[in-house]
């Protein structure tokens, strides 16, 4: 009678990787609370500078438009001299930019400061994704990766509770809110000052002296470049995706009937938002951990086609109880795609390029996808906040699928030790 092999025990984390990917995390964190801070607030700044909310929507696009700019200069820094020294610059950027904007005397210097915001969250997704998956054991990257992605949702969380507490409860001006946020940026940076370089990054540069190679023959590769251009139009739809089910539905909750909205109070959409946030961490971790099992574009189908049914429920919905279940479910299946994404684009990066790699496809389809939130205040407008919220999901999501579905993937490879077929660097013998 044959007996059962038990399991191998899951490699525990080092202090480090731990480190590492807390680092990570917490940077990604503190770029979405910053960012949705203005998603939150864009309704009050309108107010302050005697603007509509259609024009100052534009903050998030300005935002958005820079982020493939601090993908580009971030990544390519950190191919050359290594993942801890550009991560450290880039929080000490961000935080310092991000707290200026509580003072910006009038709505250019604003647009001013959110566009070098944008440069530094740029460089934030791509150099702390490389880092962490690549310290990562190989077989817990599904999990760690929807947690880390998850960051993203959890700012957003944490950005409803501190409106609701700045804004609500304390009676402050928007202000605070951004002159408050340097606080937890400033651990963020003590706590990548305790990691270490890494060691995937560390043998790539000895393989790439042996061989000889440079990066911008690497990056001139036309299967090289045949993958970015794929994976910068996956992103895209991504990205729409992401940012059409999310940025103008708190507005759209607490918009009067006839603008369109829910005409729900301020205060029980900021709940609603905490609501929908948790269901987006708890699909990213789940999907992300699933994708160990199933394949990473297999799980993003799965979430894509299922975000479809959903859709009525989430836009056409006139209760707050329906509204919260719509969105709750939507965001399971968004960010449940979504928390795939770290291992996937970092697994699809040659090992040589994988600061620069994934974080300019990822920005590039920020990039693309930034007019998403002034288009669906446009068609709001005239056709109310269901109709632009359908109109716009609903495309997306089946573009999503397709575009994963004839895709590759290239889980459970082991970086630094040239196993992806498409790294022009020879394998470590």
């Amino acid at each position: 009678m044959a007996t059962a092999v038990p399991k191998a025990p899951r490699p525990k984390l080092t202090a480090d990787q731990r480190n590492s990917f807390i680092a990570a995390q917490l940077g990604w964190t503190m770029d979405a609370f910053d960012y949705f801070l203005v998603v939150f607030v864009y309704a009050d700044i309108a107010h302050t500078y005697h603007m509509s909310k259609a024009e100052v929507a534009f903050l998030t696009t300005a935002t958005l438009i820079m982020r493939p700019v601090g993908a580009l200069l971030f990544g390519m820094w950190a191919d050359r001299v290594g993942r801890r020294i550009p991560l450290m610059a880039n929080v000490s950027m961000y935080s310092v930019i991000g707290f200026l904007c509580a003072f910006s005397p009038n709505f250019t210097v604003l647009v001013v400061l959110r566009m070098l915001y944008g440069i530094g969250m740029g460089g934030e997704w791509g150099l702390g994704a490389a880092l962490a998956m690549e310290k990562i054991p190989t077989e817990r990257r599904g999990f760690f990766s929807g947690l880390l992605q998850e960051g993203y949702s959890f700012g957003y969380l944490l950005a409803s509770l501190a409106s609701l507490v700045v804004m609500n409860w304390a009676g402050l001006s928007w202000r605070w809110l951004f002159a408050l946020s340097i606080i937890p940026a400033l651990i963020i940076l003590l706590i990548r000052t305790r990691t270490e370089e890494s060691e995937a990054w560390e043998r790539t540069q000895e393989r790439m002296k042996v061989t000889q190679t440079r990066i911008r023959d690497i990056i001139r590769n036309p299967v090289i470049v045949r993958r970015f251009v794929y994976l910068v139009l996956l992103m895209t739809a991504f990205n729409w995706m992401s940012h059409g089910t999310q940025d103008v539905y708190p507005t759209f909750l607490s918009a009067p009937h006839a603008q369109g909205g829910a005409a729900i109070s301020a205060v029980t959409a900021k709940w609603i938002a905490v609501v929908y946030n948790i269901g987006a961490i708890v699909g990213g971790l789940v999907f992300g951990s699933l994708s160990e099992r199933y394949g990473r574009r297999y799980t993003i189908i799965f979430c894509a086609v299922l975000g479809l049914p959903i859709v009525p429920l989430f836009a056409y919905s006139t209760t707050a109880a329906m509204l919260c279940l719509g969105s709750f479910l939507m965001q399971l299946m968004v960010q449940g795609a979504w928390g795939v994404i770290p291992a996937h684009l970092t697994e699809m990066s040659p090992d040589s390029i994988r600061g620069f790699y994934p974080g300019v496809t990822y920005q590039l389809g920020n990039l693309l996808a930034s007019l998403n939130l002034p288009i669906q205040e446009r068609l709001a407008q005239h056709h109310g906040y269901p109709f632009a919220l359908a109109v716009t999901i609903v495309p997306v999501l089946i573009v999503v699928a397709i575009l994963t579905a004839v895709g590759k993937e290239a889980k459970g490879i082991r970086f630094g030790v040239g196993e992806n077929p498409h790294d022009p660097l020879p394998a470590t013998t």
